[in-house]
């Protein structure tokens, strides 16, 4: 079975029709341009994909149109993580069974405060569900969502009981001393950031890479940065990559990405959001436009 793949792997967004249903053709057409962009990989139904806003069954839905698209396995990332051990198991199920062995599991995040001990049993009893040895699962770390973190000796806790499948975490905390921690107290753990702003420091610590949201617009330019990042000109890479990211500062991340997206393409769809997330006004994507022209996004 082939591993993950490292490097630059985006966070993709999810395109929805008029009635607010997954537009499952035009996902499949983004997926695959961002891999013909340069993207090591896709990780489809997480949070910049909107996952929490779409039912299982929409989810299981979006599953099975992808295993017919033929993406290579180790290029794909599904989220399944929901606060329902069945949920995540039938969602994990139903990723195997088309043909996609890793996925991007988010701990249950409704009940807080929980203990270690409460979030280790939450995992072995949604691994042990499924029950299925070519499973890879990157846990899913992003505090700003779940109000907690996955600490370092939870990690290797879970590693060392699941060790061929506990292969990795996303770390989406923006706390780089957190994820430089990882990285240092597990050696071959898969430590992907969660941001490309911490790219080139994760490379340099021995990290895999990242899971990026603004990949949907500037994988070219991270796939450059990761294909250089031994090389003299990767601190300016990386400068570059932080200075596109400060384009979207101040705007609602989903919302910016799917204008964006609307605006390279010409296709209005892009701007569909599911409630509770809704779109950028008139005037904020005009001022949006002008920060990504200034950024070279557009």
């Amino acid at each position: 079975m082939t591993e993950i793949a490292p490097g630059v792997w985006a966070a993709a967004l999810t395109p929805l029709n008029r009635n607010l249903s997954i537009d499952h053709a035009a996902c499949a057409e983004h997926i695959r341009r961002l891999h013909a962009d340069g993207c090591a990989g896709v990780a489809a139904l997480g949070t910049t994909g909107e996952a929490n806003s779409f039912s299982v069954a929409e989810r299981r839905e979006l599953i099975m149109h992808l295993g017919r698209e033929s993406f290579p396995a180790e290029r794909m990332l599904i989220g399944v993580g929901c606060c329902a051990a069945p949920d995540t198991v039938a969602l994990t199920r139903d990723a195997l069974a088309a043909g996609f062995h890793n996925v991007m599991m988010l701990p249950p995040f409704y009940y807080k405060p929980v203990s270690d001990d409460g979030l280790f049993a939450a995992y072995a009893t949604m691994i042990e569900g499924v029950n299925d040895a070519r499973l890879r699962v990157i846990l899913y770390d992003i505090p700003p969502m779940t109000g907690f973190r996955l600490g370092v000796e939870l990690l290797r806790r879970l590693h060392d009981a699941f060790p061929q499948i506990v292969v990795g975490v996303k770390n989406s905390s923006g706390d780089w001393s957190a994820m430089e921690a990882t990285l240092a107290a597990m050696p071959g753990f898969k430590m992907f950031a969660g941001s490309e702003q911490f790219l080139l420091p994760t490379l340099r610590a021995g990290g895999p890479g990242c899971i990026s949201a603004m990949a949907n617009v500037t994988s070219p330019a991270l796939a450059e940065l990761y294909a250089a990042w031994r090389a003299d000109g990767a601190d300016a890479l990386q400068a570059a990559a932080a200075q596109a990211r400060a384009a979207l500062q101040g705007f609602a991340t989903i919302a910016a990405l799917k204008e964006l997206m609307a605006a390279r393409t010409g296709r209005p769809s892009w701007r569909r959001l599911r409630p509770p997330l809704v779109g950028l006004s008139a005037d904020d994507a005009a001022r949006l436009h002008a920060a990504a022209r200034g950024a070279g996004l557009l």
